[in-house]
Parts: structure tokens; sequence; C-alpha cells
């Protein structure tokens, strides 16, 4: 039986997914990079009703008194409108399934909606990278791997099939490594704040404009991090993630109370995070993280859709966990939306292989490749989870970025808040560039060296 609260959803997703189809992306034609579209392959043009403006090169100049966590170039905006139980008929059009979902299901489920702003900058350097090495990316003859790419440079700007689509979020730029104090946390049905501490390491080497081909890397797409600060039970626990262009990824972990490091080959995939209640799986880290082979992506196209952006309010850290995290979705008054174009990918399992969600779909926004919004479904074709990221224009790094990201499960009827920031005393994004986050930092020694100091 179709869970109650999804009954309207059939009818838009087919809406959806025929204006998109109708959107297809064109033949590549790189020489439209830098002018009518942007550097990495976005509209510079804004649409017909200018809703959404023109491309402008993004928010480059940081306002006064600008750091991460502090500040908001748009606090002046005002919601043009607001989308809710009663007018949501009016915008299913604009709204991934999942939010139409959460509207239905939440009485005082809100999404308020912004001025459209661009603030996506690019690095010149990314810029420069990309238009000189469009063309050159290549994907394996499985389907799947990436066996040529060039660094700090979108792979695929103009993607003609899904998987070129996902390796473009997987490789966006976001600076050579990041750190930061982040919170997992979620309400327990007797409504207590469950939050787990950790300190985030995270490296991406494939942003490094030294990097000509995979095996620069030795064929690493990002190395991870994680070291549990509380609750006193999991202090000193410690995850490591290496995530590969061309495999399944490599997982250890740190057990303080046995004072060894394991290999973790459970630690992928759809695999229950501990801590999360089997609300949560690994490769919902981060919106997706991990290997790309159980699935066959379909480009669906682009489509113009109201999606959370420019999420100053949100990261803000005069907010507390207690005000933020409510019993059944976030406070709707730190959440910001925004109408931008995204490209959507649907993937559906492949049939060899396994996966809790029998499909997904995915929300990119153009301007940064970031990944907006993901709904889930499980074999019998139900939305089950419904995730949501964060975005916000970086000028530190000259890019948009990303940290807290939401995970509902619509028939848990909970949810999962995850890489939190507002309270961590350190939200670090030039640590990679400064020698705060490096390469050596991430191998199991380093992990077993950490947990005997």
């Amino acid at each position: 039986m179709t869970h109650p609260s999804l009954s309207l959803l059939g009818g838009a997703l087919l809406a959806l997914l025929g204006t998109v189809q109708a959107q297809a992306a064109p033949a590549a034609d790189l020489s439209q990079l830098g002018n009518r579209l942007t550097p990495i392959g976005a509209e510079k043009a804004g649409n017909a009703d200018g809703s959404i403006p023109a491309w402008t090169g993004g928010l480059t100049q940081a306002p006064t008194g600008w750091s991460a966590g502090h500040g908001n170039p748009y606090a002046s905006d005002k919601p043009l409108y607001s989308i809710d139980s009663r007018n949501l008929a009016q915008y299913l059009q604009l709204l991934p399934a999942g939010q139409a979902a959460l509207i239905k299901a939440y009485p005082g489920y809100r999404l308020d909606v912004y001025p459209t702003r661009r603030s996506c900058p690019i690095p010149a350097e990314v810029a420069e990278r990309t238009r000189t090495f469009a063309g050159q990316a290549r994907i394996g003859s499985d389907g799947w791997r990436l066996e040529q790419a060039a660094g700090a440079a979108v792979p695929f700007p103009i993607p003609q099939n899904g998987i070129e689509a996902m390796w473009n979020y997987k490789l966006r730029y976001m600076a050579k490594g990041r750190r930061a104090q982040i919170s997992f946390l979620l309400r327990e049905k007797n409504a207590a704040l469950s939050e787990v501490r950790q300190w985030a390491y995270e490296y991406y080497p494939y942003n490094n404009a030294a990097v000509k081909a995979p095996g620069d890397t030795d064929g690493i797409e990002a190395k991870l991090l994680y070291d549990v600060l509380s609750p006193s039970s999991r202090a000193g626990e410690m995850y490591l993630v290496h995530a590969f262009l061309d495999k399944v990824q490599s997982s250890w972990i740190y057990f303080p109370g046995q004072r060894r490091v394991r290999q973790a080959p459970s630690f992928a995939y759809d695999n229950p995070i501990a801590g999360s209640d089997n609300l949560y799986f690994v490769d919902q880290i981060n919106m997706f993280t991990g290997a790309l082979d159980r699935y066959d992506f379909k480009l669906l196209g682009k489509q113009e859709m109201i999606v959370p952006y420019n999420s100053y309010k949100l990261v803000d850290k005069a907010n507390k966990y207690e005000q933020l995290i409510g019993q059944d979705y976030l406070n709707r008054d730190v959440q910001r939306y925004e109408k931008h174009r995204v490209w959507v990918v649907e993937a559906t399992v492949k049939a060899d292989k396994r996966h809790s969600f029998a499909k997904r779909v995915f929300f990119f926004d153009e301007d940064s490749w970031s990944l907006l919004h993901v709904d889930m479904y499980d074999a019998k074709g139900n939305l089950w989870r419904v995730q949501e990221g964060s975005l916000w224009a970086a000028p530190e790094i000259q890019a948009c970025t990303s940290f807290e990201y939401l995970s509902y499960d619509l028939i848990a009827r909970r949810y999962i808040a995850d890489g939190f920031t507002q309270e961590g005393q350190v939200l670090d994004l030039t640590a990679g560039q400064e020698g705060r986050v490096n390469d050596k930092m991430f191998n199991s020694n380093e992990l077993r060296r950490r947990g005997e100091r």
C-alpha cells in the first residue's frame, strides 16, 4: 500500500519528467563555454520571465566582516512568497516530489522563496582549465569509471548522459581541503535531541591544478576523516574513507576500546551509519558518496525548480541546535529557497546489482554542480527518503560550498541532520591550500597515531 502522504506524487513526478525530457542537453558545442554558457556549462542568460537573473560572475568579494558562518550578503532580502499545503498545487511543477511530500506530510512545513541570487563564483583557474581540457575527459568501457580527467576542472561541462553529470558533481570545485567541527543530529521519539559531535577533515586531490590524469592522485577522488568528540560513550572513534575514481571506496574504523584500526568493507553503499537508528546510509554522506557502479544514470535534462540556495541564515553560528532541530523538520525560519535551473538525473539499480534505494532522482545546481536535492524510492516505487543540501558562496575559495544536509524518512517519519557546523568552533574552508589538511593525514597509521596520543 502506498503511504498516504505520497498520494499526489505520481502525477507530479510524471509532469516533471515530461518537462525535463523535453529540455534534454544539446549536443556538446564546447565553443559555447564562456560565451552563451558560463565557463563550467551553465546558461549565462536569465529565464524568460526574469525570475532567474543572468549570471554575472557570482559573489567574488567578501562582505564586510565576513567569515564562514558569520555574515549574510543577502540579509536584506525578503521572501517573495511561501509554499505550504494551501497553495501547493500552484507550484507542483517547480518542486521535487520529495518537497511536495514533506509539505503534505507535516502541518506547518513550508518553503519561503526569496529572490534568486546566482551567487556561485568560478575560480579563474577552474574556468581556464575547464575550457582547456573540455572534451578530453573519458568514461571507461564499463560505463561508470572515470578513466581520464584533469584536476581543478569540470570534466563534462556540457554533459551528454547521467554518468557525466554525476562525475561533475563528484569533482566539483570546493578547494583542496577543508576541516570543521560538525554535528550529526536527530530527535528521539521522546523529543530528546541526540548529537554526535566530531571533527571532519576532507581532502580533494582532484581540486589541484597540478593533476593532469587519474594516476597523479593514485585514482583517489576524495579522502574523508571523521574523529568523534562526543558523546563520551563514542569519543575517540574514527572513520577514514578513501573514495576512488575507478573502484569501490576503502574504509577503516578505529575503536578506542580496542585500540586498533580495522578495515571496514561494509562502510559503503546502503549500510546504516552507527547512531542513525537505520535512518541514514553511508552513501548518503555529503548527499552522495561512493562508487557509481550499482546504478544506471539517465540524464533527464534541465528544469527550473525551487531549491535550497544561499543558506547563510542556516549556517549562521548564532543558531543553536535546540532551536534548529524540530521534532518533525528543520526550523523553517532559517531555510532559504530560490528558483534556479537544475540538471536532473534519474538513477535506477542495475539488474545484476542491489541497493535499498531502487531509484534515486538527483537535482544538481547548474552554476556549481552542487547536489541540492535527492528523492529516494523503494523497490515498490514508493518515495521513501528525501535529502536536502545547503549551498552558499564562500569568497575565500571563490566557489560555492555545502556542509549542512538533511535526510527525511517519510515512512519512519523521522529525520537526520548531518554536517551541521553552527555550534562547532571551526569552519575552515582554506585548510587544504594552507596545509592544515594534507594527504599525510588520511591513512590507517595516522588513525592509529591519533588514537594513541
